[in-house]
């Protein structure tokens, strides 16, 4: 049975903040955020918009036209930036997508590893033969957000990518054989339950990143032997699509990942330079550039990070990339990661050009400091304050009204009715 992603939506808030503003403002050096980091741009959530709002506005891009709301049997958000502590992202997505009370609807928190674990469920709920001929939509959601003045500031973002997951997909035909998973308990990572803000040990982060990395890779290396044709296992990759918190740990991945198995193949390693510098930054600037385009623009996306990697090869490079093989590494802080692969399906090009992600992040605002500053500070109160109504410049169509008697309540922008019940 094949199975995979049959199409994909992506949404960012309809703000953004360039990296020139904040350089200037905490009178850090731009170099150190764009070749540092990466970071060129990060996505500004105004008070119209949250998680629940950003998870619908992608899932009504990944229906489209194409997907009957009538069709999806599963609905799956992966977050770790919810709204609400006992009711699902998932179930407010239902109603504002109209999915049909059939749907078995849910939340999912891993970290980051949250919307992978979705996909991962979604799949095993069509090969086992429940979905009846239906098809899955998982939403990845999440708001990145960091004290004003902070290390983890300049890689705030915030986005959503959905997945419309089914049998004989479109776009993305995903090996479901084979899969590396390492999970250990680490604090990285984590945010208290009084807590909106997670707090972060940034540099142990990053290393426990790399080291569930080696042993994911590895334990996918282990259930491909005798496959190997000689070649070192990561070659076999057009595209290596890796969770960002920020552009540069992509680049931090691949060059542990590439250097281990090109080193460990006798017949690549004897043709390897002394120095490799060279050749891995062109290696990494031909595989792994192409999924950072986007991310650099939109800042860290927690659950739907690796996905808009996807997004961003798909909507530029799916007509060359049809019947190639991606590979994939997702990783949640605490921690839990996997990697995995999936082929470009032949004839993809033609479902992705609807995607419209570049056309989505050019149509945004670009705010100032003090407005920046006034929605970072005004985030908190959004669950007891009715917000600000979406400006004209909201791509929507779909907002957060405000709360009444604590439920909270979304819109149709150009509507004004609220759908919540």
């Amino acid at each position: 049975m094949k199975i995979g992603i049959d199409r994909i939506g992506a949404y960012v808030p309809s703000e953004v903040l360039r990296a020139e503003v904040l350089a200037e403002a905490r009178d850090i050096p731009l170099g150190k955020l764009k070749d540092g980091l990466g970071v060129h741009a990060m996505a500004v959530v105004p008070p119209w918009e949250d998680t629940v709002s950003l998870a619908a506005n992608a899932g009504l891009r990944a229906l489209g036209d194409d997907v009957a709301a009538e069709e999806i049997g599963l609905c799956i958000v992966g977050t770790e930036s919810g709204v609400d502590h006992s009711k699902p992202t998932a179930i407010f997505v239902h109603e504002l997508l109209g999915l049909p009370s059939n749907c078995r609807t849910y939340e999912v928190k891993h970290a980051c590893f949250g919307g992978t674990a979705a996909l991962l469920t979604a799949m095993d709920w069509i090969a086992s033969g429940s979905a009846r001929g239906r098809k899955a939509l998982v939403i990845a959601s999440d708001i990145a957000k960091y004290p004003p003045g902070s290390a983890g500031e300049p890689t705030q973002g915030a986005g959503a990518v959905a997945l419309v997951v089914s049998e004989n997909p479109a776009l993305v035909e995903m090996d479901r054989s084979t899969t590396g998973v390492f999970a250990g308990q680490v604090h990285d990572f984590w945010r208290p339950l009084d807590q909106t803000q997670a707090i972060v040990d940034g540099k142990y982060s990053v290393d426990c990143y790399l080291e569930a990395l080696e042993h994911a890779f590895a334990d996918y290396a282990r259930q491909q032997e005798g496959e190997d044709n000689g070649e070192p296992l990561s070659d076999r990759f057009a595209r290596l699509i890796f969770h960002a918190p920020f552009p540069r740990m992509a680049s931090k991945a691949h060059t542990r990942m590439v250097v281990d198995d090109w080193q460990s193949n006798s017949a690549r390693s004897a043709q390897l330079p002394e120095d490799l510098t060279e050749l891995v930054e062109k290696d990494a600037g031909e595989r792994v550039d192409p999924t950072l385009w986007a991310t650099r623009l939109i800042g860290n996306t927690y659950t739907a990070s690796m996905y808009f990697g996807l997004a961003a090869i798909l909507e530029r490079e799916a007509a060359e990339l049809e019947g190639k093989t991606l590979g994939f590494f997702s990783y949640g802080s605490g921690c839990c990661s996997e990697f995995f692969a999936g082929q470009i399906v032949e004839g993809a090009s033609r479902v992705a050009e609807k995607i419209g992600l570049g056309e989505l992040l050019e149509r945004r605002k670009e705010v100032s400091m003090a407005e920046y500053e006034r929605h970072h500070a005004k985030s908190d109160l959004r669950a007891t304050e009715n917000p600000e109504k979406p400006g004209s410049h909201f791509a929507g169509p779909i907002y957060f009204a405000g709360t009444i008697d604590e439920k909270r309540t979304y819109a149709s922008h150009g509507r004004g009715a609220s759908v919540a019940r």
